[in-house]
């Protein structure tokens, strides 16, 4: 005679219990207590939904549900007078019948509710939260109330990338997303008025169903979003900042919004070598590497319109904001010229190097962060050159003219100056800036321009014959070798500084040699203002 409920099960957490005025979906078996079934939701795929202590169920199972959670089940005797009574119901349940009801509550809410949001993961630092109108791309995994999945963007291994704020979403998903971080984790509980009502949405959700969703926000911006810019370290000198049209190498590594990386010039071991303001990288990109010093550490946050877009492109996702941690190593313009800053002169410095001088110098030589690439000091030897003869880079010659002995200088050369964009493999970056410290030690001057060899006194007016030692009236390389070397060893002939000697005399007597017979007859041998009077330079 009395309403009986035996809890069949109930869940560890229960959040919240029926109460009146509450609307319910549940399952349920009835049957009499003999066992035989008159009812079941299950038989017809779907729960049974009504506002509880309305009127709209039976007196014994308005009361049976109040104070259920969902995932309960009970065990409901419900008597004649809390049922259908005397009357009963014709063809279903006879006059007087105890109905014994299976029940499983699967979903619970009032029209009071509102959407809930539950933050179990903050990350540290959250410099922006989401606002109305901000374009988000986040994961999720979508559950009734009961824990049953209906979706999942990770099945699918694809975040959901919306607007919030502008009716592309559900509304308690608009609600539920507005002042979450990037890397905030979040359930957020939806009433069915707030998001797929009485109809569902005629696929996966029934209708009147309270969705839950556990959200994990990748990523946040908002389309009038400019570039972000975070200094990490500014060196204290910092003598010139990049401008348009300026070549920059930079190293980075490249991150979307929740850390995760998607490329690395570390990785590679290589810089990434680009004009900056010319359109050969993206335009956020383009417009973060501007104002930026050598040795500069910075953070460049580039929202999508100005990075990859809505298509993306291979790791990175549409609609995913950049991060670029950067480090710049060098940057240049094509129009610089060689840079000197003198540290040291000499007072009595009067003898300044200038083409066709043989220099001997020591050097350190770096990229402009400093790294250093070679030294003459850790050879313990000086480098030797004639200046202007194209042993070193053009960048170097230009660097070496107008020094004196004893003078110590920085020479700056730009890439197009130096190894240009190859480098030197293993040893000097393509389009690097090098930089060397020089000090000159030694300096012999050369030769007028053109020359090989003059004399240090009047020539002699017999010179042929002289040379021609055995008087046959030809002259051999080895007899023209010969004599050179004695008016070098006698200080009558000098010999331009920093060349082989075999060589310089074999150049010579080649030129001597009209008719490349091996031999120099005296119609052939002809002095150098000998030539020029004929309109013809010997070297």
């Amino acid at each position: 005679t009395e309403l009986g409920i035996e809890r069949r099960f109930v869940p560890e957490s229960c959040p919240r219990a029926v109460r009146p005025g509450d609307f319910v979906r549940y399952h349920y078996l009835g049957a009499f207590p003999d066992g035989t079934r008159f009812d079941s939701s299950y038989d017809r795929g779907s729960t049974f939904n009504v506002f509880v202590g309305k009127g709209q169920l039976i007196a014994g199972m308005d009361q049976a549900l109040v104070g259920m959670c969902v995932n309960e089940r009970r065990f409901v005797k419900i008597p004649p007078k809390l049922a259908y009574g005397s009357e009963g119901v014709p063809g279903v349940i006879p006059p007087n019948a105890v109905l014994h009801f299976d029940v499983l509550l699967i979903d619970l809410w009032n029209s009071e509710d509102e959407v809930q949001v539950q933050t179990y993961f903050t990350p540290e630092k959250c410099p922006r939260t989401v606002q109305v109108s901000d374009f988000v791309r986040y994961h999720y995994n979508g559950t009734f109330l009961d824990g049953t999945l209906f979706d999942s963007s990770h099945n699918r291994m694809r975040t959901y990338d919306t607007y919030v704020g502008i009716g592309w979403l559900i509304p308690g998903m608009d609600q539920g997303l507005l002042g979450m971080c990037v890397g905030e984790k979040r359930i957020i509980t939806i009433p069915p008025f707030l998001a797929y009502g009485e109809d569902g949405d005629g696929k996966e959700i029934p209708g009147q169903a309270s969705l839950v969703f556990d959200v994990v926000l990748l990523d946040l911006h908002n389309p009038k979003d400019g570039i972000a810019i975070e200094n990490q370290l500014v060196p204290e000198s910092c003598e010139r900042r990049s401008q348009t049209g300026d070549f920059l190498r930079y190293h980075y590594n490249g991150t979307l919004l929740d850390g995760t990386l998607f490329d690395s010039s570390y990785s590679r071991n290589r810089t990434y070598d680009t004009y900056v303001g010319k359109g050969y990288v993206i335009a956020g990109m383009d417009e973060g590497l501007l104002g930026v010093c050598t040795g500069e550490k910075r953070r460049i946050i580039i929202p999508p319109h100005l990075g990859y877009g809505e298509e993306g492109r291979g790791k990175i996702p549409g609609s995913a904001v950049l991060v670029f941690d950067i480090h710049v190593v060098d940057f240049h313009n094509p129009s610089d010229s060689v840079s000197i800053t003198v540290h040291y002169k000499p007072s009595n410095c009067t003898i300044l190097s200038k083409k066709g001088d043989y220099l001997k110098y020591h050097y350190n030589a770096s990229l402009l962060d400093g790294t250093l690439l070679d030294s003459t000091h850790s050879l313990g030897k000086t480098y030797n050159i004639v200046l202007g003869s194209g042993q070193v880079v053009l960048g170097m010659d230009m660097g070496l003219q107008d020094m004196c002995v004893g003078e110590r200088r920085t020479v700056v050369i730009p890439p197009h100056l130096g190894y240009g964009e190859d480098g030197v493999e293993g040893e000097v970056p393509g389009s690097a800036v090098l930089v060397f410290d020089i000090e000159l030690l030694e300096l012999v001057s050369g030769l007028p321009e053109g020359y090989m060899f003059v004399w240090n006194g009047e020539v002699s007016p017999n010179l042929f014959e002289e040379i021609d030692q055995n008087h046959d009236g030809e002259v051999l390389l080895e007899e023209f070798s010969e004599y050179i070397q004695t008016q070098v060893d006698t200080g009558k002939g000098k010999l331009a500084p920093g060349f082989d000697f075999d060589k310089i005399v074999k150049n010579m007597f080649t030129n001597q040699d009209r008719d490349g017979n091996g031999k120099v007859t005296a119609e052939e041998f002809k002095l150098k203002d000998q030539e020029a009077k004929e309109e013809h330079d010997e070297l």
